[in-house]
C-alpha cells in the first residue's frame, strides 16, 4: 500500500479492468441490443402484463419480455427459482461469454463472486402465503426456504460457474449495484482474487410491491404514454418507471486479463460510498452524501474533479431528488460542471432498484468504449434552476476519458463508481 500526502492510504497498484458485461433488461437481452436502445432513447416502458394492474394508479413498467431462462439453467430450476435469481444467473453467463472466459482453465479458488439485490425472495413469500393460510405448515415444502433465501442467486451462480473463492450477497438499496463493483475491485487490488464475477439483479414487478410504490407516490402515473412517462429533471416529472433485470461484469486484474488476451472495456478507477444517516427514504436536502461519495472516489482514484467528462446521474424523476442531485453535482464541480455531460438513463431502462448501479455502470463502460453520450429522453422542460448539460433527447458523440456513475438508496446510502479509458 502507498501512503498519500495527507497520511491516508491509496489502493494497491494492482489495476482492475472490465472484460465482460452481461445484460438482461426490458430494453435488451444482450449488450448490443441494450446499448442500441440506450443510445437511441428507446424506452423499455410498456403496460404491465405480469399481473392485473387495472386497479393500480400506475399500470406501466419496464417489464422484460421474450426472456427464456431455459437457455441458461435447467427446466427444473427454472420452475423453482424467483425471477430475480433467473435474471442474475443469465446475466452472469452472458458476462462470462462476453469476456471469452474459460473458467475451467483458471484457478477457481482465485475467483470470487458478489451479487446484490434488495427484494430477493419476495416473489416466493407472496406466492406461498395463501397456501400456508389455507392448508397449514404441512403444505410448505423445503424448496420454499431455498427460494426465499436472500443468498439464493449468489449460491446458484457460484455452482453454475464453479466459483470457489467466495460467493457474497450484498444489499444497500439502490446503491447496491455500484457498491459491489467497488467491493469486488478492492478484493482484486488487495490480492484476494485475480478475477471477480460481480453484478446485481432485481425483479420487483409484483402486485404488492408496485402497490407499495404507488402508495409512496414515487412512481409515474402517466399511464397514457408509457414511453414518455418518466421525465427526469423535467418540470413535469411525477416519479420513476419501475424496472427489472440484471447486469453483471467480469472484473480482472489488468496483467491477468492481458495475459489471456482479453478485450477490455474500461479500467475501474475507484469507487466511493457514504451514508447520510438522515432519513429512511429521502436524501439530505444539501446533497451531503452525494458530494461525499464523489469526493472519496476522486481521492482514491487520484483524479482531479476537472478530469470527469461524463456522469450517469441517479435521476429518479421524483420531486426533490432530481433538484438535490443536480445542485450537488453543480456545487461540487463548480465551473467544471458546465463542461461535464450528464444523462439520466432510467427513463429508458426503468429504475432497477439494487441493480440500477450495475446497469448504469455498464452504460458508463459502453460510453467509454463507443465515445457516445446517451440522451436524457423526455426532457422537454428542464426545471428552472437546472444548469447542467443533460444531453436532452438525442445522443451525442463526445470524447470521454473518465466516466462517473452516481446512485442514491433508501436510508441515505450513496455510491459512486469512476471508470476510465485504458
Amino acid at each position: 500500500m502507498n501512503q498519500s500526502a495527507d497520511g491516508g492510504r491509496f489502493e494497491s497498484e494492482r489495476k482492475v479492468v472490465i472484460t465482460g458485461i452481461g445484460i438482461i433488461s426490458a430494453c435488451g437481452l444482450t449488450v448490443k441490443s441494450f446499448w442500441e436502445s440506450v443510445v437511441n432513447g428507446r424506452s423499455g416502458a410498456k403496460y404491465i402484463t405480469r399481473f392485473d394492474a387495472s386497479n393500480l394508479p400506475s399500470k406501466i413498467a419496464a417489464e422484460i419480455t421474450g426472456f427464456d431462462c431455459d437457455n441458461y439453467i435447467s427446466h427444473k430450476k427454472n420452475k423453482r427459482y424467483d425471477l430475480g435469481v433467473k435474471y442474475a444467473v443469465a446475466a452472469s453467463m452472458e458476462a462470462v461469454a462476453d469476456a471469452r472466459l474459460n473458467i475451467k482453465k483458471i484457478d477457481v479458488d482465485r475467483i470470487g463472486l458478489i451479487h446484490a439485490n434488495s427484494l430477493e425472495g419476495m416473489e416466493s413469500a407472496f406466492q406461498v402465503y395463501p397456501t400456508f393460510e389455507k392448508h397449514g405448515y404441512r403444505k410448505l415444502g423445503p424448496e420454499f426456504l431455498l427460494n426465499n433465501y436472500f443468498g439464493a442467486a449468489s449460491g446458484e451462480i457460484a455452482m453454475v460457474h464453479g466459483i470457489r473463492g467466495h460467493a457474497i450477497t450484498y444489499s444497500a438499496g439502490s446503491a447496491s449495484g455500484s457498491d459491489v463493483i467497488t467491493l469486488a475491485a478492492d478484493m482484486i487490488r488487495g490480492g484476494d482474487t485475480d478475477l471477480m464475477l460481480v453484478g446485481a439483479s432485481e425483479a420487483p414487478l409484483l402486485v404488492q410491491v408496485v402497490a407499495g410504490f404507488c402508495n409512496a407516490r414515487v412512481i409515474t402515473r402517466r399511464n397514457d404514454d408509457p414511453k414518455r412517462a418518466m421525465r427526469a429533471f423535467d418540470e413535469d416529472r411525477d416519479g420513476f418507471l419501475l424496472g427489472e433485470g440484471s447486469a453483471f461484469f467480469v472484473l480482472e486484474e489488468k496483467s491477468f486479463a492481458l495475459g489471456r488476451g482479453a478485450e477490455i472495456y474500461a479500467e475501474f478507477a475507484s469507487g466511493g460510498r457514504s451514508c447520510e444517516a438522515y432519513h429512511a427514504v429521502n436524501i439530505h436536502p444539501d446533497g451531503i452524501g452525494i458530494k461525499k461519495c464523489i469526493e472519496k472516489a476522486l481521492k482514491k482514484a487520484r483524479l482531479d474533479h476537472t478530469q470527469i467528462d461524463y456522469i450517469n446521474a441517479h435521476g429518479t424523476a421524483t420531486d426533490f431528488n432530481d433538484v438535490i442531485e443536480a445542485n450537488a453535482i453543480t456545487n461540487f464541480f463548480g465551473k467544471h460542471s458546465d463542461k461535464i455531460s450528464v444523462s439520466a438513463t432510467k427513463p429508458v431502462t426503468g429504475h432497477l432498484l439494487a441493480a440500477s448501479g450495475a446497469i448504469e455502470t455498464a452504460i458508463c463502460a459502453l460510453v467509454i468504449r463507443h465515445q457516445i453520450i446517451p440522451p436524457t429522453i423526455n426532457l422537454r422542460k428542464p426545471f428552472a434552476t437546472l444548469t447542467l448539460d443533460l444531453v436532452p433527447n438525442v445522443a451525442r458523440p463526445f470524447p470521454v476519458n473518465v466516466a462517473m456513475n452516481l446512485n442514491a438508496g433508501f436510508g441515505g446510502k450513496n455510491s459512486c463508481v469512476i471508470l476510465k479509458k485504458l
